[in-house]
């Protein structure tokens, strides 16, 4: 299963979760660029795990499910670990809700068109939201010890702002080609799962 450079990528990606989030307990500034460190380079896993899979051929449906996975486990452990430590104000929680609401949302949409046999390609936006998104939540895992005078915190805060606005909007659109596929589908109802 795990044969792959790119699978072996996503699932390292997965095992990191843990490892950032014990980093935020670490004294001192360490509680930053230690977390921060791991952050990126899964972050840079997410990048190289695509882009070999595409050149090499070596796309697989565990791949498929796991990146994904792997991105918005990511996402939500480090928002969680964001808040738990106070590294983003109070109304800026709001922000991590919506980004958080959103990728629940679009992975049910995306499990019900995978039964339809749907595909729905990532937009360019998607991927300038993701972007986005991973570089606010970096700048907020360093937060107040990052250098004053450039306002990291704030800096952060208006990143993950910009990136809950750009997540309604591809959020929107997924769901509006998850209603298309809804409206057409006219197989009989089945027992939801929990």
């Amino acid at each position: 299963m795990l044969n792959s450079l790119p699978n072996i990528l996503t699932v390292s990606r997965i095992l990191a979760i843990p490892a950032i989030c014990a980093a935020f307990y670490l004294p001192g500034a360490w509680s930053a660029w230690v977390p921060l460190a791991l952050f990126a380079l899964a972050g840079i896993t997410d990048w190289f795990d695509g882009y070999l899979a595409r050149k090499w051929g070596q796309m697989s449906d565990l791949g498929r499910f796991l990146d994904p996975v792997a991105d918005k486990l990511l996402v939500a452990a480090v928002i969680i670990m964001l808040i738990a430590f106070e590294r983003i104000d109070r109304i800026t929680c709001l922000a991590a809700v919506v980004i958080m609401c959103r990728e629940v949302t679009v992975t049910g949409l995306r499990e019900f068109l995978a039964e339809l046999r749907v595909k729905v390609p990532v937009s360019a936006l998607a991927k300038w939201k993701t972007t986005v998104q991973l570089i606010a939540l970096g700048i907020l895992i360093v937060g107040d010890y990052g250098p004053a005078f450039l306002h990291i915190r704030l800096v952060g805060e208006i990143g993950l702002w910009v990136a809950a606005v750009l997540t309604l909007y591809t959020g929107w659109d997924y769901l509006q080609t998850g209603l298309r596929h809804m409206a057409a589908d006219d197989r009989p109802p089945s027992k939801g799962a929990d």
